[in-house]
C-alpha cells in the first residue's frame, strides 16, 4: 500500500495531470476526425473532371478548332487593309534635263532671232526696197517684246516641271474579294468545321476515359476494402483458435504441433492483413491522384451500387447500332470527310482562279495633278484570273490526296471488326463472371455450413485444429472469390457499357 497517496491534495495533483494529457489526446485526435472525409463515386468523378489536364488541354483544343472554323468563314468575305508609308530622298524627280531647262528658259530669244532670220531671208529676194521692209519688221519684233514674253513662259513651264518629291508620303486602301478559287475556299471552311466536330468527339472520348479510370480506381479501393475486412475477420477467428489450442495445450488435450501449426496460420494471417493494409494505403493513393487531391488525403469511400447490365447473346447485338454510336467510328467518319476536302483542296489547284481588287489610292506630291505639293488621290478596281495550263505538281497532290482518302477507308473497316471483336469478347468475359459469382455464393454457402459444422466439432473435441484451419481456409477462400468475381462483373459491365458506346 505503500504506492497510494498519501494525503487528498497529492491525489488531486495526478487526478490533474491525467485530465490534462487526456484533453491533449481528444484535441490531438479532433482535427484528424474532421479532417477524414468519405467520397462516394459521383464525387470523385466531379473532381476528376474539374482537375484532369488531359481533359484540359482537349477543352484548349475545341476553343483552338472553334476559332480556326472562324478563321476559314472570313478567308471567304471581303478582306480591306491598308498599306502606307513615307520616304525621303536628297534631290527631287527631274522631267526635264538642263540642256531641256536651258532651252525653255531661252525659248523667245531664239524664236526672235529665227523670226528675224526667216523675215530677212524672205524679203531680200524682193528688186526693190526687200531691206527697208526687213529691218522695219525687226523693229516691230523687237519692240514687241515677243522674246522677254516667251521666256517668261519658258522659264514658268521649268518651273512647274520641276518635281519636289524629296518628301514622299503615299497610301492605299485595298478591298480584296476572292470569287472563285476552284472550290478551295468552301473545302478549307469545312474542313475547319469537321476538325472542330472532332475535337469535341475528342474531348467526350477523353471525359469517358477520365471517368472510366476513376471507376476502376473507385471499385478497386472498394475491393481493397473488403478484402482486408474479410483479412481482419480470418485473422480473429485464427486468433480465437489461438487462445483455445492454447488452453487446451495447457490441459493437455492438445499437442504443441498443433499449437505451431495454428500460430503459423495466424501469421500468415496477419502478414495478409498487413498486405491488404498497404494495398489500400496504395489504392487510396491511385484514387486520390485521379482525383486530383493530395496523394495524403485521409478518406473513406462510400458503397456504390453496381451497374445494372446484364449479358446478352452476341447474335442480338446490333452491331450497326454500336458503329454509329462508338467515339472511335465517328473520329474516323469525320477523317474521311477531312480527307475528302482535302482531296478537294488539291483539286482546285488544277481549276483558274478569279479575284476582285478595289480600293483608293493617294499620294503627296499629287500624281495626278502635277506633282503640287498636296494630296491627291484615285479610287481603283479590276479583276485578276489565273489559269493554270501545265501543273504536273497539282495533278500528283491529288493522287496522293485520293490515296491518303483511301487510307482512312481501310482503317474504318479494320475499326469494325476490331470493335465487334470487343463487344463480344467484354459480353463473353461477362457472362463468365456472373459463372463465377455463382458458383462462388455456392462455394461460400457449402464452406459457411463446413466451418460451422468444424467448429462446433472442434468444441466438441470431435476434429482436430488443422481440420478447423482447412475449414477457415476454405470459408475465406470463398469469400475472396465472391469479392473478386463482384469486382469482375463490375468492370467487364463497365467496360461493355463502354464498348456498346453507352
Amino acid at each position: 500500500m505503500n504506492h497510494l497517496p498519501t494525503n487528498n491534495k497529492t491525489c488531486k495533483k495526478e487526478l490533474g495531470c491525467w485530465v490534462a494529457i487526456l484533453t491533449l489526446l481528444l484535441t490531438a485526435l479532433v482535427p484528424t476526425a474532421e479532417a477524414q472525409q468519405t467520397l462516394d463515386l459521383e464525387q470523385c468523378r466531379q473532381m476528376a473532371l474539374e482537375s484532369n489536364y488531359g481533359l484540359r488541354n482537349a477543352k484548349e483544343k475545341t476553343t483552338a478548332t472553334q476559332n480556326l472554323e472562324k478563321a476559314a468563314l472570313w478567308q471567304m468575305l471581303p478582306k480591306v487593309g491598308f498599306t502606307g508609308g513615307y520616304s525621303w530622298m536628297q534631290k527631287s524627280v527631274n522631267l526635264l534635263s538642263d540642256e531641256q531647262k536651258e532651252r525653255l528658259s531661252n525659248i523667245g530669244n531664239t524664236a526672235e532671232a529665227d523670226l528675224s532670220q526667216a523675215i530677212h531671208d524672205e524679203f531680200n529676194q524682193l528688186p526693190f526696197g526687200g531691206q527697208i521692209i526687213a529691218d522695219a519688221l525687226d523693229n516691230v519684233i523687237a519692240n514687241s517684246n515677243l522674246s522677254s514674253n516667251l521666256n517668261a513662259i519658258g522659264s514658268d513651264l521649268v518651273n512647274d516641271l520641276e518635281t519636289d518629291t524629296r518628301n514622299v508620303a503615299f497610301g492605299v486602301v485595298t478591298l480584296t474579294q476572292p470569287i472563285y478559287l476552284g472550290g478551295k475556299l468552301r473545302a478549307l471552311y469545312r474542313s475547319a468545321q469537321l476538325a472542330n466536330r472532332l475535337a469535341g468527339i475528342e474531348y467526350d472520348k477523353k471525359q469517358e476515359e477520365t471517368l472510366i479510370a476513376v471507376d476502376e480506381a473507385y471499385w478497386q479501393v472498394l475491393s481493397v476494402k473488403h478484402k482486408k475486412e474479410l483479412a481482419q475477420r480470418y485473422a480473429d477467428l485464427l486468433d480465437t483458435l489461438n487462445r483455445n489450442v492454447e488452453a487446451m495445450v495447457e490441459a493437455q488435450v492438445a499437442t504443441r504441433g498443433d499449437l505451431a501449426n495454428v500460430r503459423v496460420k495466424l501469421n500468415e494471417a496477419q502478414m495478409s492483413l498487413t498486405k491488404a493494409s498497404n494495398g489500400l494505403i496504395l489504392a487510396k493513393m491511385l484514387l486520390a491522384q485521379r482525383c486530383g487531391i493530395p496523394l495524403d488525403t485521409d478518406f473513406e469511400v462510400a458503397e456504390a451500387s453496381p451497374l445494372q447490365i446484364g449479358t446478352t447473346d452476341s447474335n442480338d447485338i446490333d452491331m450497326n447500332s454500336v458503329w454509329q454510336k462508338r467515339r472511335e467510328m465517328q473520329m474516323l467518319r469525320i477523317s474521311d470527310s477531312i480527307a475528302l476536302q482535302a482531296q478537294r483542296v488539291a483539286a482546285s489547284t488544277l481549276k483558274p482562279n478569279v479575284g476582285f481588287t478595289g480600293g483608293y489610292l493617294f499620294s503627296n506630291p499629287n500624281l495626278f495633278n502635277g506633282f503640287k505639293n498636296e494630296v491627291g488621290g484615285t479610287f481603283f478596281a479590276g479583276l485578276a484570273v489565273n489559269i493554270p495550263i501545265a501543273h504536273p505538281g497539282g495533278i500528283y497532290s491529288l493522287k496522293a490526296a485520293k490515296a491518303k482518302r483511301r487510307q482512312v477507308t481501310y482503317q474504318i473497316e479494320e475499326a469494325k471488326q476490331m470493335i465487334e471483336l470487343q463487344v463480344n469478347k467484354l459480353n463473353f468475359e461477362l457472362q463468365l463472371a456472373y459463372k463465377k459469382l455463382a458458383q462462388a455464393q455456392s462455394n461460400l454457402t457449402h464452406a459457411e455450413e463446413n466451418l460451422k459444422l468444424a467448429t462446433e466439432s472442434f468444441h466438441s473435441g470431435l476434429c482436430s485444429s488443422s481440420d478447423l484451419m482447412a475449414a477457415q481456409t476454405a470459408w475465406l477462400q470463398a469469400q475472396t472469390e465472391i469479392l473478386d468475381a463482384e469486382i469482375e462483373i463490375e468492370m467487364n459491365a463497365l467496360y461493355l457499357r463502354q464498348a456498346l458506346g453507352d
